[in-house]
């Protein structure tokens, strides 16, 4: 094909919008599920007493949440890839980052799990 770029690939300008709305319509659908469990760690959090079971909870679907976002973030720039080269440069990038992301994430729990010394009198 003449003028085309190696790598190059046509996606009708349809089939873009297309997924991105369906992108935008699971993104809205986890917003909802989120905010479903955020009200449920709240409830758990006040009928628990002492026990605080909502604070690893409330972070872990903050993480939850972050990672999804960054996922949904990720296919909507997929699908505005206009080459081989920019999908493979995306895939790189999101890979690296949630990377970083997890380390930091998993550092975070430890902490958050890790045994409370007793307070000294």
């Amino acid at each position: 094909m003449p003028g085309k770029t190696p790598g190059a690939y046509d996606i009708p300008q349809e089939m873009r919008e297309f997924a991105d709305k369906s992108v935008e319509q699971a993104r809205k659908a986890f917003d909802g599920f989120v905010g479903a469990a955020q009200r449920t760690v709240s409830a758990m959090d006040a009928s628990a007493g002492s026990v605080k079971p909502g604070d690893v909870g409330r972070k872990a679907i903050a993480f939850a949440e972050t990672n999804v976002a960054a996922s949904f973030d990720y296919a909507q720039r997929l699908v505005q890839a206009r080459d081989m080269a920019e999908v493979m440069d995306i895939q790189t990038r999101f890979l690296q980052d949630q990377m970083k992301a997890m380390e930091q994430q998993a550092r975070e729990l430890g902490h958050a799990l890790a045994p409370k010394a007793p307070a000294k009198d």
